[in-house]
């Protein structure tokens, strides 16, 4: 019995054990296919005749075929020694679109998705792809999105695949708290970070919806407010949030241990270079001792003493600053530790990413050439020059260094912008009533970096057509020049203030160059065919010829932060002009001009005071009509109407004067919409005088001449400056502050211009 049963168990181990034996296939037929020949499926399935194939094998080659994404459906098998794969292809993916979304772009969301055009179609990746979307959305704060992949099924096995998105409402802020902070309230610590509590006010930002990368990021802008404040053992232990049921609302509360505040300590520098004077490099550390500790006056030391030893041609050398921490004073020791190199010189200059401007244009604006030491200072020069062109929105300036020389190569990355400009603008408060103008032009004119103006206006009291040129680099050297042609036409009869006509026709040309990095000169030739009424002289339209040759001198040294808009630094410009040459009128005209102007507050505010002057002097006895005279008000002394202070005639006309000046102080600083609007807030004061008119002969003594109307002005007002998507908008109200009886005020400003 037990044989019997031993002979079973053996047939039937047999029995099962036989479909798993390894079979030498005889050959291997493909079926199913369309688009892709047998042999590709058997170098996909690595697998041909001769080839031992079991159940392991079998399993293997099923793997590689489902793997290869190529197929919907897979089916192997062996019948007697000959291996079937039976299979059905998947679609080819035609196109992939995204529908619905409105608060993320379909550019952002499609660099997310892997299925590609002309792919074989596979779910999984779709699965994943959904996942990714919906965690876009969620990063943005929308919970509530719902993705649903759809399959559109064309012909030829190809198929269009449709992600609609259906957008949930935002996740908004609707408490920030702080919990640990005893040194600053709650208030202040919200002002420090990006996020915003939800109001209805932040329609036109997303700072109020939930975001967790910014959360994340708060959280180290409050570890960077601490230490700039002393706190060098702060630290932002977590942020805890909480949602509300339906996921409408967030909380969140930072938890912060600040420690105590330190000051610095001793300050000290390890310089390796002899040849470099230990006071220069104490000259640039941005703090004393006995000062608050502030992270970043270390990080701008750092800055500024490499710079400076760059300046002597080491470059790429490290700064390190070790500090050592006093708990019992509460004072922060730093060493500034300098790492030894040898000096480094300029290889190549490569001007990178310019389609549009010569590279000629850029190598001009650049101080430094082939062979040069290099210069952190002089590096940083040339971009500002750079920006300071307006042809590009963003200039890097990237140096690489050349192995085992003591050579480097510096990139020009640059990032060019429309160079452009369509201006439109209204205004009540300048000198032309009521106006609207309109104007185009390039500042980089077919990439060279020429200047072309054409420029109209149509006001109440003045018609204006402009054509300029200006060639900045003329005979391929450092000199500008160019032309100008104006025709205006000034209706001033009906404005009280002036009270005269005048129709002008002046060509000019001009050569600049510059005499050293900060100042320039220029010279100017121009001729104006006038016909003018002087009711001062009683006559009606005189033809009036002048033919003038000036110079002047401009400094200009600034330094600017592109994105707050802001400068600190000055500009002046004092020149001459002398008018004769045969002309109806003969006289020299004085003038000069300063501005002087500093950023703080993390380069977001900035106060900026300025002052003119201008004089006139008669030659050879020769009358200076009304229309040639300086004039006081309006944009130049803002609360006043144009040419709403001075003398006045007998019909209460402004006489103007021969000589002027004026000048202002303004204040620009953020308002509490976020940067990125660029909206900005100002206060300004204005002040002026303007001297005695010049009088024709015979009416010295005329009885008009006595009224009052000398003497200083001063004036006040507030605006608003919105750089809006279209162009800057700028509106403004002015109050004078002393004033005669005669002046005459004008309250409101508001101008814009656009760009294309």
């Amino acid at each position: 019995m037990k044989n019997k049963v031993s002979i079973l168990s053996l047939v039937f181990v047999v029995c099962a054990i036989s479909p798993v034996v390894a079979t030498t296939v005889s050959r291997v037929d493909v079926n199913g296919t369309k688009r892709m020949d047998a042999e590709s499926v058997r170098i996909l399935a690595d697998v041909k005749a001769g080839d031992n194939v079991g159940a392991a094998r079998i399993n293997e080659i099923t793997k590689k075929l489902q793997d290869s994404g190529y197929f919907s459906n897979i089916n192997v098998s062996l019948s007697g020694d000959v291996l079937r794969i039976n299979l059905t292809e998947s679609p080819i993916v035609s196109q992939v679109t995204v529908e619905g979304n409105d608060e993320i772009s379909t550019d952002d969301l499609k660099k997310e998705i892997k299925l590609k055009e002309r792919a074989a179609y596979d779910e999984t990746i779709i699965g994943a792809d959904m996942q990714r979307l919906l965690t876009i959305y969620q990063r943005k704060g929308y919970f509530g999105t719902k993705i649903n992949p759809k399959k559109i099924n064309l012909d030829d096995n190809r198929v269009n695949v449709v992600y609609e998105i259906t957008e949930g409402h935002p996740t908004y802020i609707e408490d920030i708290d702080f919990s640990g902070n005893e040194h600053f309230s709650s208030r202040t610590l919200r002002h420090e970070i990006l996020s915003r509590e939800h109001a209805w006010w932040r329609f036109m930002t997303q700072f109020d919806v939930f975001d967790e990368d910014r959360i994340q990021y708060d959280q180290q802008m409050l570890r960077q407010f601490y230490l700039r404040n002393g706190y060098v053992d702060a630290n932002v232990i977590g942020a805890k949030g909480r949602f509300t049921p339906n996921r409408e609302y967030y909380s969140v509360t930072f938890n912060i241990f600040e420690g105590e505040k330190f000051k610095f300590g001793k300050l000290t520098i390890d310089n390796p270079f002899p040849d470099i004077p230990d006071e220069q490099l104490y000259d640039v550390i941005k703090m004393d001792t006995g000062d608050t500790y502030n992270v970043d006056k270390v990080e701008e030391t750092v800055s500024a003493l490499r710079g400076a030893v760059a300046d002597f041609g080491y470059a790429f050398i490290t700064v390190e600053p070790i500090p050592v921490k006093n708990d019992e004073n509460k004072t922060v020791d730093l060493q500034f530790k300098i790492e030894k190199t040898n000096r480094i010189y300029l290889n190549s200059i490569n001007i990178l990413g310019n389609v549009r401007t010569f590279d000629s244009v850029i190598e001009q604006s650049l101080p430094m050439r082939e062979g040069d030491p290099f210069s952190l200072q002089t590096i940083e020069e040339g971009r500002q020059n750079l920006m300071h062109t307006r042809y590009f929105k963003n200039v890097q300036m990237v140096p690489t260094r050349i192995a085992d020389a003591n050579m480097m190569n510096l990139d020009v990355k640059v990032e060019e912008q429309p160079t452009g400009e369509l201006s439109g603008g209204v205004g009540w408060s300048n000198i032309n009533g009521f106006m609207v103008d309109a104007g185009i032009t390039e500042n980089n004119f077919m990439g060279r970096g020429q200047i072309v103006q054409i420029k109209g206006s149509l006001a109440q009291y003045q018609k204006q057509a402009l054509f300029s040129f200006t060639e900045p680099y003329l005979f391929g050297r450092a000199l500008s020049g160019g032309f100008d042609v104006a025709y205006t036409m000034y209706d001033y009869k009906g404005l009280t203030g002036y009270d005269y006509d005048r129709d002008s026709l002046t060509v000019s040309g001009r050569l600049g160059w510059k005499l050293t990095d900060h100042w320039s000169q220029t010279m100017r030739l121009s001729a104006a065919f006038d016909q003018n009424s002087d009711p001062q002289q009683g006559t009606g339209m005189e033809p009036a010829r002048l033919y003038s040759l000036g110079t002047g001198f401009r400094y200009y040294n600034l330094d600017t932060n592109f994105e707050q808009n802001t400068h600190t630094g000055f500009v002046s410009n004092i020149g001459a002009t002398y008018t004769g040459f045969g002309g109806t009128t003969t006289y020299m005209r004085y003038y000069g001009d300063a501005t002087a102007m500093v950023k703080f507050l993390d380069d977001r505010w900035q106060l900026k005071t300025s002052i003119e002057g201008g004089y006139l002097e008669p030659l050879a006895d020769s009358y200076i009509p009304r229309v040639y005279r300086y004039f006081l008000g309006g944009e130049t002394l803002r609360g006043f109407d144009v040419a709403g202070v001075g003398r006045i005639g007998k019909n209460s006309y402004s006489l103007g004067g021969l000589w002027k000046v004026n000048g202002t102080t303004q204040l620009n600083f953020p308002v509490f919409i976020p940067d990125e609007y660029q909206v900005k807030g100002f206060i300004f004061t204005d002040y002026g005088i303007l001297g005695d008119p010049d009088v024709p002969k015979g009416q010295e003594n005329a009885a008009y001449l006595q009224k009052i109307g000398s003497g200083w002005r001063t004036s006040a007002g507030f605006g608003i400056y919105w750089n809006t998507p279209m162009g800057p908008m700028n509106f403004s109200w002015g109050w004078p502050l002393k004033i005669d009886e005669n002046d005459k005020e004008r309250r409101f400003l508001l101008s814009f211009e656009t760009q294309f």
